[in-house]
């Protein structure tokens, strides 16, 4: 049985995967929605060991002799950076990396490393204008592509403020997520370049239409294609070996 490890983006939560997930379990796949903290003044270091005590946890469910092929490491947007440090301090359990529309880069990377100037300057300045200025307050739901009035409703009260450390932190990768194969889905019409984050860390690109927020608008499809990417990259290895 493959297992999904599905990460939510900034300002999101697990419920996020909550329409996609029905149809991974369809397919006969286990999910784990982790949940990444937003309170306080954290950062994108204290994510990933959310995510690695995911991992261990699934680790420990797991037989030994299927842990090869079995681990599915997904991110969304934010998350791309998160999960990308968490492989690479679990190469032996996480058999491919996913990104949807998802941030990544080489160690040292970030969010406002990677993003467009004007995308920063709105960061910073939606920050200063909260007390402390170390949280971001949470966009509206048509900044994640979801214009759909019952959507939007949906999605507006659960959005919640991101902490700004998120942002500034920088992966810290040895190069063990390398050797993990990884695959970028990016949306389209695409919001930033997600498509050439993936290439330039050397991961296979697949498009995808609909928002940024795909997992809510079209869940079963996005739940395809996390399921054939997983099955393309598996059957690709066993031709390898």
């Amino acid at each position: 049985m493959t297992t999904f490890v599905l990460v939510h983006g900034a300002w999101h939560g697990p419920w996020a995967w909550d329409r996609l997930t029905p149809f991974l379990h369809q397919a006969g796949a286990r999910t784990i929605t982790p949940s990444l903290t937003l309170n306080g003044d954290i950062g994108l270091h204290t994510h990933v060991q959310e995510v690695l005590t995911a991992l261990d946890a699934a680790a420990d469910d797991t037989p030994a002799a299927d842990l090869r092929d079995d681990l599915v490491l997904v991110g969304h947007s934010y998350a791309g950076l998160v999960v990308r440090q968490a492989a690479d301090l679990r190469p032996g359990l996480v058999d491919h990396v996913i990104l949807v529309d998802g941030w990544a880069g080489d160690d040292g990377a970030s969010m406002f490393g990677l993003a467009p100037e004007a995308f920063v300057h709105a960061i910073q300045a939606a920050a200063a204008r909260t007390g402390a200025g170390d949280r971001v307050p949470a966009p509206a739901p048509a900044m994640f592509g979801i214009t759909d009035p019952d959507d939007a409703a949906w999605l507006a009260p659960r959005l919640r403020p991101q902490p700004l450390r998120t942002f500034t932190e920088t992966t810290r990768l040895s190069g063990a997520v390398d050797r993990i194969p990884g695959t970028g889905i990016h949306c389209r019409p695409q919001t930033y370049a997600f498509d050439r984050f993936a290439a330039e860390i050397g991961y296979r690109t697949i498009a995808l239409d609909g928002p940024h927020d795909v997992m809510l608008t079209h869940p079963q499809a996005l739940a395809r294609l996390l399921v054939e990417a997983h099955a393309f990259r598996f059957n690709n290895k066993k031709l390898q070996d």
